[in-house]
């Protein structure tokens, strides 16, 4: 263990491994399950080359290439990488490395997710402060008004606070278009559901600049040169040292 300029933080080492985020390292090392040189480790630990991390009294080491897809996930998959949960998303894209997810999608919706074996751009891309977009097209069970479309946009009330402002567009009687900056639990059935809407039909369709379209239902493709260069741009001003 070391402080010195060329050491790194515990939890962003654990995060560099692909095991999880630096939030889910910093639960694992409060536990008592991250070990240095077989010391148990503490939150503000540092790695130095040489060092020897265990978690679970398994060896973790940094990967050396890092992997970012984008797959258009199907109903009925669950965004979990509890390959106990029958249907969960790691078992259905059996990608030959370990991958996470970056935050979630409804099981019951359908469309853009990223995956990653990249810890740090998780925390810069959920951060909420970032306000980084997420773009979905919604069907309800019952015609638009205009009413609605205006309410959808301005705020609603849900799990105790109010959603954020939001650009809302109608697309035809049944369907409209939502961006939105923060990912609440369900956030948009929830919206709909305060003015009598159910949802019958989700899909996101972009993600900051990543779009679904020209993807396959059920299908994945690594993120192109392009997405990624941008992507780092997106992100770089996110603070290195905060968490989502």
């Amino acid at each position: 263990m070391s402080d010195n300029q060329n050491s790194i933080s515990l939890n962003k080492y654990i995060s560099s491994t692909g095991l999880c985020s630096r939030r889910e390292a910093d639960k694992l090392i409060e536990e008592g399950k991250v070990t240095i040189n077989d010391q148990v480790a503490r939150k503000g630990n540092r790695v130095e080359e040489g060092d020897e991390v265990k978690v679970n009294n398994e060896v973790i080491v940094p990967k050396t290439k890092k992997v970012y897809i984008a797959l258009h996930k199907p109903v009925g998959i669950t965004c979990t990488t509890d390959t106990r949960v029958e249907g969960n998303i790691i078992d259905f894209i059996n990608y030959p490395e370990r991958i996470f997810n970056i935050g979630r999608l409804d099981k019951d919706s359908e469309g853009l997710i990223l995956m990653t074996n990249d810890g740090e751009i998780v925390n810069k891309i959920l951060r909420s402060s970032n306000k980084h977009e997420k773009e979905y097209i919604v069907t309800v069970n019952k015609e638009l008004s205009r009413d609605f479309i205006k309410k959808m946009g301005n705020g609603v009330p849900i799990l105790d606070t109010y959603t954020k402002k939001c650009k809302v567009t109608k697309i035809d009687k049944y369907t409209f278009k939502i961006t939105l900056t923060q990912g609440l639990n369900r956030q948009i059935r929830r919206m709909c559901e305060f003015f009598d809407y159910r949802v019958i039909g989700l899909k996101r369709i972009r993600i900051m600049h990543i779009k679904l379209k020209g993807l396959a239902y059920g299908n994945w493709r690594y993120l192109s040169d392009k997405e990624l260069a941008k992507l780092e741009k997106l992100t770089e001003s996110s603070d290195k040292n905060s968490i989502y």
